[in-house]
């Protein structure tokens, strides 16, 4: 167990994926995590997995230091309000996806916003609930926290203390800053997954039976909770819109372009298109938000236990560290690939040594 920046009695409201992902972490670190739900069972399943313990009748009686509003997004300006006016002495931080609309709703309402500091996670998975929460889900991934000027220093530093616990990334950025970012990130990114989806529910199952690995990376958030994305894009409809209008765009012109595709010129433009999606994927930031771009090799896996641990131990041996890794395995198939991410300079030591050591690469 090691020591935790955070002090004091943490109270998180809200125990699904990201409050019993956060309440996980710092139970770890020894932090005395209290929940509380509106779910009974919710509450109850993320005590049993070891995410805190529930929160004391009256509930002022844990007098937490901070409280982390994890509820859905309609409702967090509520819940917000409603936990500053029961803790006066405690800092209060929010988790929701979207920052300019609950602060907005919270203005409304006049409440003295000092001790309310909104931030962010960019973590997650497709599956919700408690039962999906894992104590490592911040590690690495960027955490926005949004300070204004009315936010004394001591209440920044204790949800910029919170994400450092949980081994995230702090990203300082205000409200409609975030927003216009999450929008072209994550929001419209979600949309465009759900579209690529719903197209195959129009295919034939001999069609989907030759799906492979980018089908299921493209659409792989798709699979996420309708619930809570209608609350996401209606909070940020606004910067979501447009972006999605872009694509309406870029998308015609593609079309436009394939049905005229013997037309002179035709491949040219093309290619351009083609291209300028490389160059955008040339802009995503590497591991630890660097901008650094990774190499691949693909090696052959037999079908039989052991053979992804084998083959990192091999790699350890040879000194190469894995940045990143994809796993593809046919039903039916003898044999899985494994796609390994390293940075080019390991590439040629990587293939040569996993060769020596009887393993096949493809290509």
């Amino acid at each position: 167990m090691t020591s935790s920046r955070v002090s004091g009695t943490v109270r998180i409201v809200g125990s699904g994926l990201l409050g019993g992902s956060i309440g996980l972490g710092l139970t770890a670190k020894g932090v005395d995590v209290v929940l509380a739900d509106a779910s009974p069972s919710n509450l109850r399943l993320a005590i049993d997995y070891g995410a805190g313990r529930a929160a004391s009748a009256p509930s002022t009686a844990d007098h937490p230091a901070l409280i982390v509003v994890a509820t859905p997004p309609d409702v967090v300006a509520d819940v917000v309000a409603a936990e500053l006016a029961l803790f006066p002495d405690a800092v209060v931080t929010d988790v929701a996806s979207v920052k300019a609309a609950p602060l907005a709703a919270l203005r409304a309402k006049g409440v003295d916003l000092a001790r309310y500091v909104g931030s962010h996670p960019l973590a997650g998975r497709e599956r919700g609930g408690a039962i999906s929460a894992r104590a490592d889900l911040f590690i690495g991934r960027p955490w926005v926290v949004s300070a204004r000027a009315e936010n004394p220093r001591d209440a920044v530093q204790v949800v910029e203390d919170l994400a450092r616990d949980l081994d995230a990334n702090i990203v300082a950025m205000d409200p409609e800053t975030h927003d216009a970012a999450v929008a072209l990130v994550s929001h419209a990114p979600q949309v465009i997954s759900t579209l690529l989806a719903r197209r195959l529910l129009d295919g034939s199952d001999a069609a989907l039976a030759l799906a492979g690995a980018g089908l299921r990376d493209t659409t792989r958030i798709a699979g996420s909770q309708p619930e809570l994305w209608v609350q996401i894009l209606s909070a940020n409809a606004a910067a979501v819109a447009p972006i999605l209008r872009a694509y309406s765009v870029d998308l015609d012109r593609i079309a436009a372009v394939l049905e005229a595709v013997d037309a002179p010129g035709s491949h040219l433009a093309l290619a351009e298109l083609l291209a300028s999606g490389n160059a955008g994927v040339a802009r995503i930031p590497g591991k630890h938000g660097h901008d650094q771009r990774f190499t691949s090799l693909v090696v052959l896996l037999a079908d039989r236990p052991g053979q992804l641990g084998r083959l990192f131990a091999h790699l350890g041996e040879l000194e190469v560290n894995v940045e990143d890794l994809r796993f593809e395995h046919s039903p039916g198939a003898e044999v899985g690939l494994a796609e390994i991410f390293v940075v080019p300079e390991s590439r040629e030591r990587a293939i040569v040594g996993l060769t020596d050591l009887g393993w096949t690469i493809s290509g």
